[in-house]
C-alpha cells in the first residue's frame, strides 16, 4: 500500500516551519531542500519545496506563494503519553501562533495541531453514554487539556 505524505503549502516560510518543526518533534530531520529553477514563475533559486520527517511521518513543504492559506478544517492530531508530553507540544507549538480551545492550537505559520492525550479516543469510544459525556465535557471547558481532569471525569470522580 502507498504511504501517505502530507504536502503543505507556505507563502515563503516553508523551509523555516520545516526546521522549526523538526526542532520539536523527536526522530524528526529536514531531509532536502530544492530550489527554484531559472525558468520557475518564482523567484529563480528560492526555496521551492522542503522534504522533512516528523516523528518517522514524511511531509513535503512548498513555498507556493500567499494564495492559499492553512485553516482549522484541517489539524494534525499529536497522540501525546502523559501530561509532560501534552505541556511540551502545546508550549512549543503555540508560540507565536495562538490557544484555541478543546486541546486544539494554531502555530506560528497557521497550521492547526490538536494536542491530546493518547488515551482519550478509547475513553471517547466507551460504551457507556455517562462517561463519554463527562469526558466530552470535561474537554469542553479545556483550552490545554489536562490529563488528571479528564481521567477523574472518566471514572466520575
Amino acid at each position: 500500500m502507498p504511504r501517505l505524505t502530507p504536502f503543505l503549502w507556505f507563502d515563503t516560510q516553508a523551509e523555516e516551519a520545516a526546521r522549526f518543526y523538526a526542532s520539536v518533534f523527536p526522530r524528526s530531520a529536514v531531509k532536502a531542500v530544492h530550489h527554484f529553477p531559472e525558468d520557475a514563475p518564482m523567484t529563480p533559486g528560492a526555496v521551492m519545496t522542503v522534504d522533512f520527517t516528523l516523528d518517522g511521518q514524511d511531509f513535503i513543504a512548498l513555498n507556493g506563494g500567499p494564495m492559499h492559506r492553512f485553516n482549522p478544517a484541517v489539524s494534525f492530531v499529536v497522540n501525546c503519553a502523559n501530561q509532560a508530553e501534552i505541556d511540551h507540544y502545546w508550549s512549543a507549538l503555540s508560540e507565536g501562533g495562538g490557544e484555541v480551545e478543546c486541546g486544539w492550537i494554531r502555530d506560528r505559520y497557521g497550521l492547526s495541531w490538536q494536542i491530546v492525550p493518547g488515551v482519550l479516543w478509547e475513553w471517547l469510544q466507551s460504551s457507556d453514554p455517562a462517561t463519554k459525556a463527562r469526558v466530552l465535557h470535561a474537554v469542553w471547558s479545556m483550552a490545554k487539556l489536562d490529563l488528571a481532569a479528564l481521567e477523574r471525569a472518566y471514572r466520575g470522580e
